[in-house]
């Protein structure tokens, strides 16, 4: 039957889930990370590493390692630019988020990078991928309605008023994360997801190192060297919520599609600001939960008002927040 699930359905379905809960663990991770000295673009870069150096065991051992460079050494001059440019959304998106999770509520910066669906689907119709039928102009409504009550809920709601920068840090990660699926959907699909998540992986350890070291972050790059603890945030981080969930989001569009994909992806906001307020407090106030109902109840519907998907995805990019 068209668009029905097919054989692997749980399995996909699981992935999907497991691979958002661990995405939504990062929050929680950031913050542990600044604990011990390793801040905002300095965990980026210690996240993107290991997740890199992990990966590529991963391919060294499936014997996929000279495929991969292959398929890369093939890409076409549009296709490596298209690559390129997601590799640095990709940079960009993470950079921002961890460190306006730094500066405001976790919870808060979710939300405000979870309006990213929204800006997809203006994007979508804007290039003619999608038509705007007015369930899907209404979904935009109410997601960036809920933007605005998040906002209202986290200044009112917080005796210290809300930093600004963290607000616009969060919003350039949701730029950035539409740019980012925008162009990894048909910009580089010969090259396979585990390779072109590498390319993405190593982008961002470079870039976020060489961010860390001009924002004055450099102590944050050697902390674990200094403080044992700090080792437990960064593996955990790179290894479970860079590696493995990105590998398990690719088993999930694989098995039941991107779009289905996408819509358990909205998990990840939801264990994020769960945890959050469970070990580091930050519950929602009402308003915000309002606002927070309305941004992923806006994100799910513009996923379902997407057309379905005629087959699985093979080749894409990793998830949400690489």
């Amino acid at each position: 039957m068209k668009g029905s699930l097919g054989k692997g359905a749980l399995g996909g379905i699981l992935a999907a889930i497991v691979g958002a809960s661990l995405f939504g663990m990062l929050g929680p991770l950031s913050r542990f990370g600044a604990d011990v000295g390793v801040t905002g673009v300095a965990f980026t870069a210690w996240r993107a590493t290991i997740g890199a150096i992990f990966l590529g065991a991963v391919l060294i051992l499936r014997g996929q390692a000279g495929p991969s460079v292959a398929a890369l050494r093939g890409l076409d001059r549009r296709g490596a630019g298209s690559l390129a440019a997601a590799a640095l959304m990709g940079l960009g998106l993470n950079a921002a988020l961890f460190s306006a999770f730094g500066l405001i509520p976790i919870a808060l910066a979710l939300m405000l990078f979870y309006a990213y669906p929204a800006a997809v689907a203006l994007a979508d119709i804007a290039l003619g991928r999608e038509r705007a039928t007015p369930i899907r102009m209404g979904a935009l409504a109410v997601s960036m309605g809920g933007v605005v009550l998040v906002l209202i809920g986290g200044m009112a709601g917080n005796s210290s008023p809300i930093n600004p920068l963290g607000i616009l840090l969060g919003l350039t990660a949701a730029v950035c994360q539409a740019v980012f699926v925008t162009i990894s959907r048909h910009g580089y699909r010969s090259v396979p997801t585990a390779a072109a998540t590498m390319v993405i992986l190593v982008t961002a350890s470079l870039g976020a190192i060489g961010l860390a070291l001009l924002v004055g972050q450099a102590d944050g790059l050697t902390a674990p060297f200094r403080d044992a603890r700090a080792w437990v945030p960064v593996l955990f981080a790179g290894i479970a919520a860079a590696a493995v969930a990105s590998l398990l989001f690719l088993t999930a569009i694989r098995r039941i599609g991107g779009t289905r994909t996408g819509v358990l992806m909205l998990m990840e906001p939801v264990v994020g600001v769960f945890l959050a307020g469970v070990l580091l407090g930050e519950a929602l106030t009402l308003i915000q939960a309002v606002g927070a109902a309305l941004v992923l109840g806006g994100a799910l519907t513009l996923q379902r008002a997407s057309e379905p998907d005629l087959e699985p995805v093979v080749e894409t990019a990793a998830g949400p927040v690489v």
